[in-house]
């Protein structure tokens, strides 16, 4: 990750304070704007309402049609060999093509809202799971490495009996799709999406000496160990989503579902999974990758650069494909997903 975290704030993550929306985010109570003026639910509904929002929503290409009825949306959990309880959501037709989304660091499977919500219009089944010590799982204090994360990725997909699936991932949940792509039995993986993705290998070394310094992700342990909620808001607010650019459209609720997926999980497994998602060498997990991949990334990341990132991935595998987004941030999903899931639908459907 690019930018060193300094303990408490984190470093990377000073933002423009002339913008509009930008002069605080932090501490907000429910009920109020960081203007100080009060805003309740029904105010902010009958405001959207007044300004044609709803009914623009409604009709919007981002949902293909009407979403299936309740009865399909479901939720659980599966106990893993180690005894670790994964949350997951599975959404749409059991017999529909199923697409099986991997979060990043330090967030959880509500991160795929929007990609969810729109394969599910499009007569998708989509399923996402909290990674043991993210989200709703076990806060567990063991097992927070890659191939236990890959492990329980392979029991969850067999008690689904997911077959031919999409796999896609975003950032650390990008080397937990690859490593799975290397290892799946056949049958269960047709294609594979890197998205702002962590491989080949992040650290700098002899080998990777376009990677980042120990030093940066010294700096993010520290800084996790000394104020893990101000970390976390330093980065939703600063580089995970170019908030920090000039002219850069500020959303503070996004900002706070950041903060609000990160504090959910554990500490002790967020900090483990710093040496996990920095560390981890994916290059012989790309070569032996069978299945059509893309990959895509914003050349304005500032958490995964792509010059030791996806420009190198792609050359290693077998059938991969590179989009690259001019000025788009790490966290382009959620910032422009009108655009990537159109293109995520497309190569899909290719």
């Amino acid at each position: 990750m690019a930018h060193t975290p300094k303990s408490p704030a984190f470093a990377g993550a000073q933002q423009n304070d002339t913008q509009e929306g930008a002069d605080d985010v932090r501490g907000v109570p429910c009920g109020q704007t960081h203007a100080g003026w009060d805003l309740t639910r029904r105010d902010a509904l009958a405001g959207l309402i007044a300004a044609g929002m709803l009914s623009h929503l409604g009709s919007s290409p981002l949902f293909a049609s009407p979403l299936p009825s309740h009865g399909d949306l479901t939720m659980g959990t599966i106990t893993t060999k180690d005894g670790t309880a994964i949350f997951y959501k599975d959404w749409g037709p059991k017999d529909a093509p199923p697409i099986f989304f991997h979060h990043g660091w330090p967030l959880s499977s509500d991160d795929w809202d929007a990609q969810m919500l729109f394969f599910l219009s499009h007569g998708f089944r989509v399923v996402a799971h909290d990674r043991r010590g993210h989200g709703r799982s076990t806060q567990t204090d063991v097992g927070n490495d890659m191939d236990t994360y890959v492990a329980d990725v392979i029991e969850l997909t067999d008690h689904l009996d997911l077959k031919h699936a999409v796999h896609i991932g975003h950032s650390t949940g990008g080397g937990e799709a690859a490593r799975y792509a290397a290892k799946a039995k056949p049958g269960r993986i047709a294609k594979l999406v890197l998205v702002a993705a962590i491989p080949p290998v992040m650290l700098q070394s002899d080998r990777n000496p376009g990677g980042l310094p120990k030093s940066v992700f010294d700096g993010y342990r520290s800084a996790l160990a000394a104020n893990r909620a101000q970390l976390y808001m330093d980065i939703a607010s600063g580089p995970f989503y170019g908030f920090n650019r000039d002219g850069a459209k500020i959303y503070p609720g996004t900002i706070q579902n950041w903060w609000r997926q990160g504090m959910i999980g554990s500490a002790k497994a967020q900090y483990d999974c710093i040496a996990v998602f920095s560390e981890t060498d994916f290059t012989e997990d790309l070569k032996r990758i069978q299945v059509p991949t893309l990959v895509m990334h914003g050349d304005d990341d500032q958490v995964v650069p792509i010059a030791d990132a996806a420009l190198l991935s792609v050359k290693l595998l077998q059938h991969g494909e590179l989009k690259v987004y001019k000025g788009y941030p790490h966290g382009m999903l959620t910032t422009h997903a009108d655009v990537l899931n159109p293109d995520l639908l497309a190569f899909i459907k290719a």
